[in-house]
């Protein structure tokens, strides 16, 4: 029962931080139909921006973790002005190559610059803990990571439906031209979902500081990967669908090395996508996406 108990918080904490990511990525994906692969290089400048602030004093994980959310919404917001403001009207191939190209380019400027090797951050590793909770043993760190997903999902569908920013940014998503119509600027609604994505980018960069310790330059790149696949099981576009798909894939993870045996766990990778695929085909349109017709293709 033990175990049970423990692969099932372990689930909890993969699916909660692929969720904090591909909420990152949908909520951009939902205002400019841009998928953002440089998001993993924001989750990367917000550890190195803890990493050199430890490197110069500063020594108490509340003010890493401000730190830490700080530095992602402001990188993000800089890669929109920067990067994806000049190329917001080109065709949706051009702004693919351009977040693959910013990706790569921050990559190889933390190699150049800092290291390309891995860098040790202890400040946050008081946050993994272990925990005795009615006779079962679990990770304080896992159950933060859970907790901390559900309260920033919660207070974004609070900001989406309470503010006037928030439904000003539901409407862009449905029809970004009558939106502008109505006089609301387009470029503070896309700063806005930036800034949100950055700051859920800097939730993830926390827990990834605290369970890794250290900060490498393409830290970030795969754990995109992994949510963006996340985004297309529930359904891109969809920000429900973003959070239930990164759960579900969370849930396949563990439960696969859990299942397998341990002489065929490199199989784990290539089961998952065999189990994606076949949701994809069951439902093309992701599992809370709106089926849209694409036209006949048949010969």
């Amino acid at each position: 029962m033990e175990y049970f108990v423990q692969q099932f918080v372990n689930a909890l904490a993969f699916g909660s931080e692929y969720a904090l990511v591909a909420l990152g990525l949908a909520v951009v994906f939902s205002i400019m139909g841009l998928v953002n692969f440089a998001h993993g290089e924001v989750i990367a400048s917000a550890c190195y921006c803890v990493f050199l602030a430890v490197a110069v004093g500063l020594s108490q994980p509340w003010l890493a973790i401000l730190l830490a959310l700080a530095a992602a919404g402001a990188a993000s917001v800089l890669l929109e002005r920067v990067a994806f403001r000049p190329v917001r009207n080109a065709p949706t191939t051009t702004g693919l190559l351009t977040a693959f190209g910013v990706s790569i380019i921050l990559q190889n400027l933390f190699q150049l610059l800092i290291s390309p090797r891995p860098q040790a951050v202890p400040v946050l590793n008081g946050l993994n803990a272990t925990w005795h909770v009615g006779g079962f043993t679990v990770s304080s760190l896992q159950v933060m990571e859970f907790l901390a997903a559900a309260l920033s999902i919660g207070a974004l569908v609070l900001f989406l439906n309470r503010s006037t920013l928030g439904i000003a940014m539901r409407a862009a998503a449905r029809d970004f031209s009558t939106v502008r119509l109505m006089g609301i600027r387009a470029n503070r609604v896309i700063a806005m979902a930036f800034a949100i994505s950055g700051v859920l980018a800097g939730v993830a960069a926390v827990f990834i500081l605290a369970r890794r310790g250290s900060v490498s330059p393409d830290m970030g790149f795969g754990l995109v990967m992994k949510a963006f696949v996340a985004c297309v099981i529930g359904g891109f576009g969809s920000l429900s669908g973003a959070a239930v798909g990164g759960m579900l894939l969370g849930f396949i993870e563990v439960g696969l090395l859990v299942a397998l045996p341990q002489e065929h766990g490199g199989l784990k990778e290539a089961l998952t996508y065999v189990i994606v695929i076949a949701i994809l085909v069951y439902r093309p349109e992701g599992l809370l996406g709106s089926r849209q017709e694409l036209g006949d293709k048949e010969i």
